[in-house]
Order: C-alpha cells, then sequence, then structure tokens
C-alpha cells in the first residue's frame, strides 16, 4: 500500500479528479483515520534514532579498544551488565510512551552486550584459552574461530528471550548475524576435529559448502517465521539478508570451470530472482541479478578472451541488464498478478500482507 501525502491530493486536483475545496477535509479524514506507520521511514527522526543507535551498538562490539582489557574479565562482565540493565530500562520506558523503533533499537542494544558479558565471565572464570585470533573481545568480529560458540550460542539463546519479550523487528538483526558468525564458526569447529587445520584445500571446500547448507536452512527459517507472522512488521528481513549473504557467498565462492556448473550457478540465481518477485523481497533479486551478472561477464570473457569485443560485450550485457529493470518496473504488477493466483493459498496470504506493508 503506497503511503499518501498531502501533495498526492494537490496533484489529484490539478488533474481535475477532485475539487480544492475538497483536499483539507481529504486530508483531515485520512490524517486521523489511517493508522501511522509502524515500520521505519526515510526521515530525519528515524535516521537519528538509527544513527544513535548505531553508534551505541558499534562502540560495545566493532570498535571495542585494547582499553578495555584493563578492566579484566570481572570489571568488562560488570560494565556489561551494567550498560545492558541501561539498555533495558530505555527499552522498557520507551516501550511505555510508544515509542517503537527506540523500543528496539534499546532491545538489540541489549543483545549486541551479550557476547562481550560472556567473554568477560570466561575470562574471570578462567574458562577461556586465549590463541592469536581469540585473544580480544574485538577480534570476535575480525576473525574465524570456533572459541566464539560459545559466546554465540548464549548471545542466540538470550536474543530470542529478548525479542519474544519486546517484539521489535530490529531485534532480530544482531540474532541474524549471530546466525551467520555460527555458521562460520562451526565450520571451522568440524573441521580442526577432522584435519586440526582450516586452510588446505579440502577443508576450504568444506567450508564453503557448509556455508551453503546453513544459508539455505536461514532460508528456510526466515520463510517460515514470514508464513506465521500475522502483524504488518518485518521480523525476517535481516534472516533473509544474512541468510542469503551466507547462502550465496558460500555458493560463489565454490567456483566451477565446468559448463554444467556455470549453468547450475546461473539457474540457481534465476531462481532467486524469481524468489524475489514471488515473495517482494528485494534481497533475493539483489543478489540473484549480481550472480546472473557474474555468469554472463565470465560467458563473455571467455568467448571474447584478449579481443577487442570483450570491453564492448560487458557494455551491452550492462544496458541488457538496465534495460531488463526497466522492463520489470513497466510489468511487476502484471507479472507478480498473474504468478500469485497460481500459488498455495498460504503463500498467496504472505505476499498479500507484504504487499498491504508496501
Amino acid at each position: 500500500m503506497p503511503r499518501i501525502a498531502r501533495r498526492h491530493l494537490e496533484d489529484a486536483a490539478r488533474q481535475g479528479l477532485i475539487e480544492n475545496a475538497q483536499i483539507d477535509p481529504l486530508w483531515h479524514f485520512l490524517a486521523t483515520a489511517a493508522p501511522p506507520a509502524a515500520g521505519p521511514r526515510f526521515d530525519l527522526t528515524h535516521v537519528l534514532y538509527y544513527l544513535g543507535g548505531m553508534l551505541a551498538i558499534g562502540a560495545m562490539s566493532l570498535f571495542m579498544n585494547l582499553g578495555w582489557e584493563a578492566f579484566g574479565g570481572h570489571g568488562i562482565f560488570f560494565i556489561a551488565l551494567l550498560y545492558f540493565g541501561i539498555a533495558w530500562k530505555l527499552a522498557a520506558r520507551f516501550e511505555r510512551q510508544e515509542l517503537a523503533i527506540p523500543m528496539g533499537i534499546m532491545g538489540t542494544l541489549a543483545i549486541a552486550l551479550v557476547p562481550l558479558a560472556t567473554w568477560g565471565l570466561q575470562h574471570a572464570l578462567g574458562l577461556w584459552v586465549d590463541t592469536p585470533h581469540a585473544d580480544q573481545y574485538r577480534d570476535y568480529h575480525r576473525y574465524i574461530d570456533w572459541r566464539w560458540i560459545t559466546l554465540e550460542l548464549t548471545t542466540l539463546a538470550a536474543g530470542c528471550v529478548m525479542l519474544w519479550r519486546w517484539r521489535a523487528p530490529f531485534m532480530t538483526m544482531p540474532i541474524a548475524v549471530t546466525l551467520w558468525y555460527l555458521s562460520m564458526d562451526l565450520a571451522m569447529l568440524l573441521v580442526s576435529f577432522e584435519a586440526g587445520s582450516g586452510w588446505d584445500s579440502a577443508a576450504w571446500t568444506f567450508r564453503k559448502w557448509f556455508s551453503v547448507c546453513f544459508g539455505a536452512i536461514t532460508l528456510l527459517v526466515a520463510f517460515w517465521v514470514d508464513l506465521r507472522n500475522r502483524s504488518r512488521l518485518d521480523f525476517s528481513f535481516w534472516l533473509y539478508l544474512f541468510g542469503l549473504m551466507a547462502f550465496w557467498g558460500g555458493l560463489t565462492s565454490l567456483g566451477s570451470g565446468a559448463l554444467a556448473g556455470k549453468l547450475a550457478y546461473l539457474a540457481i540465481n534465476l531462481v532467486l530472482v524469481a524468489t524475489g518477485a514471488v515473495l517482494l523481497r528485494r534481497s533475493f533479486t539483489v543478489f540473484g541479478a549480481l550472480g546472473v551478472a557474474i555468469v554472463l561477464g565470465d560467458f563473455s570473457r571467455h568467448l571474447f578472451r584478449d579481443s577487442w569485443l570483450f570491453p564492448i560485450s560487458l557494455s551491452l550485457i550492462g544496458l541488457a541488464v538496465i534495460y531488463a529493470g526497466i522492463w520489470w518496473s513497466r510489468r511487476e504488477a502484471t507479472v507478480s498478478a498473474h504468478i500469485r493466483q497460481r500459488l498455495p493459498a498460504s503463500l498467496q496470504a504472505l505476499v498479500s500482507r507484504r504487499d498491504q506493508a508496501h
């Protein structure tokens, strides 16, 4: 459902669809009768919400520095608990004030503090074994290491409980990121059991396939959440995004020198594009389109190796993709409606809810 602004009524009056005298009463009716949009909007207020929230979340995760090491395990644990309590109290306060976006951001900050508290507690109890890639908390976001799994499992458990409590879609973001981290660290753990090292060719291939499988499972979970969701809030966006990153990233990194492998990769990416069209999920379309472009570029490079036709062919492919976008923008509604008529009832209801949310 498109958002209605006053300028749309003014445009309608200029085109003779309504009278100028009807603009004010119509706008007043729409403003009072229509419920406020529950989701985020791209306006200054919401930009400030997310900017402030991401700064606070980044300070407690991505931008941790060595200065925190001076507090020791006990100090880090209790400071993280203090921050957690503040975030929880603010989330509760914003909930009472019916400020859904700030409430969700504070809930997300609380989830982001769980791995820090877990890491500090393990250090305090002497349960953490330092390694070159896991001796500082900031390495959690930089290096793949199976020792992080304890942090990830704790974060997932706490995140699910807090998401049940606050019911804010943005809180699925740290959960989805943690699932993505877990897919890489679990693969490293399994490889270390088998070979003791994660750097040989067979281990790398296993890790890529593990990423593909884990990403596919995450996408199925996101789809299940989508089917069960009866509200207009989008609880699946971040699960879809990071599931696609794991699935598509692992699939793309596998590569294939054989024509059959390239065609299979092309077919999978075309399915992603079609899935995006059916489910109204642009993330599927973006990843699928990137994959199609990679395959077409590879075909062009091999067909016109060391030829002056290569840049021309690549430019033509780029123009073709642009015109495909133009064609789709003009026929998206017709094609989507045609496809929806052939979907099961549950999928039709899901797509209908997604359409209304937009």
